[in-house]
């Protein structure tokens, strides 16, 4: 099998071009080489496949197996594939995924993508403005938004303390969202800049996620605490988020690097 690493603010995945690959059984595969001693190493694989709505469609498969809905980071690596080798010509695309079709604009320079801004969609907030609850015997307060997959934003006063190895899981699994929940903790540091960590369902701590950036400043804004423009600073690096509220719609921005191609051995193949 030929993939491609890529990364986007450190959120790296295996990417495969379903346009001449087959991958059977790619929950075993996603399990297989994202393991970064025995396989290639990633947060997870995706699949970039054909489509009969869009220019191309995205599996995204985490960590565990787990297929997700919706990946930021990752469908701006999945835009920068199709625009640098050939799938598409255009530099402004749709992408389709289980959280709907995206619609994609890439910045290009020297032929190649850079940056690609990513309308996520109308973010849906799930929970009330806040809502309480109460892990591992404390009682907190969290924000849900959908923005095509799930998310409990926290706001806190710091995160660099949090022990997220250890306490993670029990956001993740709560018994208030059984379907796992992807878990954002936010530090506001003023109106335009919030620093951010997250607990990804199924890939545990990752350097980034732009779904859970997405969410975070939209939550910060519904609570009044930022304004409608701000940059989300991650481990990896940082995202600017707009949202539109007449519109509705958010839209994600951020850089997409292509770190290198190959070719799975026998021992990544599924048993």
């Amino acid at each position: 099998m030929k993939f491609t690493k890529m990364q986007g603010i450190g959120n790296d995945y295996v990417y495969v071009n379903c346009f001449e690959e087959t991958v059977e059984h790619p929950e075993e595969v996603a399990r297989r080489v994202s393991d970064r001693h025995f396989g290639i190493g990633s947060d997870g694989l995706i699949l970039i496949c054909p489509s009969a709505v869009a220019d191309c469609r995205m599996r995204m498969f985490n960590e565990d197996g787990s297929e997700g809905a919706m990946c930021g980071n990752g469908i701006r690596c999945v835009g920068k594939y199709a625009y640098d080798h050939g799938i598409v010509d255009r530099t402004r695309i749709t992408v389709e995924t289980l959280g709907g079709i995206r619609h994609l604009d890439m910045q290009v320079e020297g032929g190649r993508v850079t940056a690609v801004q990513v309308d996520m969609g109308i973010p849906e907030l799930t929970s009330a403005l806040p809502e309480k609850i109460v892990v591992e015997g404390r009682q907190l307060e969290f924000t849900g938004i959908s923005v095509g997959n799930p998310h409990a934003v926290y706001v806190c006063d710091e995160i660099d303390s949090l022990d997220l190895e250890r306490m993670g899981p029990a956001f993740e699994t709560h018994q208030r969202f059984p379907d796992r929940v992807n878990s954002e903790f936010v530090q506001v540091l003023d109106r335009k800049h919030l620093r951010m960590r997250v607990w990804e369902r199924g890939s545990g701590e990752t350097w980034a996620c732009g779904t859970g950036a997405t969410a975070c400043a939209v939550a910060a804004m519904m609570l009044g605490l930022a304004e409608d423009r701000v940059e989300v600073q991650l481990k990896g690096g940082t995202l600017e988020i707009y949202w539109d509220r007449e519109g509705g719609h958010a839209f994600m921005t951020g850089p997409a690097v292509e770190v290198f191609q190959g070719e799975t051995g026998e021992a990544l193949e599924p048993a």
